[in-house]
């Protein structure tokens, strides 16, 4: 089996090295780690909303690095920081996976950094 390592070693907030990949590939399977709404390293101004799009682009831009696509996707794991935001959140991410919706769970959970959501996926392309 080859593994193809996605922005392994790169650097976080802070500068910090990250001690994971972005994604990783394995025989057409991708698993791109948890994203969050970042830009050049803080997190998004705006609720809910704001970050769900900007955690989505995030995660679609590591997708279309590996050579994926959105339509890809075949599991979904969803963060909430906090669980009334779950129909605005369903609102947005319903934008993203209109006529192909993978597999899903979404939970509650605190954030490590002042972020209202994060979200991995796992994504399957034929070689």
């Amino acid at each position: 089996m080859s593994l193809t390592r996605y922005g392994a070693g790169e650097s976080g907030a802070g500068k910090q090295a990250l001690p994971f990949a972005r994604a990783v590939e394995a025989d057409g399977w991708l698993f791109v780690s948890g994203q969050v709404a970042m830009e050049k390293g803080e997190i998004v101004d705006g609720g809910i909303v704001a970050q769900t799009h900007k955690t989505m682009e995030n995660l679609i831009a590591i997708l279309h690095e590996a050579g994926y696509g959105i339509e890809d996707v075949v599991r979904v794991g969803v963060w909430l920081d906090d669980p009334r935001d779950f129909w605005s959140f369903n609102g947005v991410y319903a934008e993203y996976f209109n006529g192909h919706p993978p597999a899903r769970a979404c939970v509650q959970s605190s954030m490590m950094v002042d972020c209202k959501v994060e979200i991995d996926c796992v994504a399957y392309k034929k070689k």
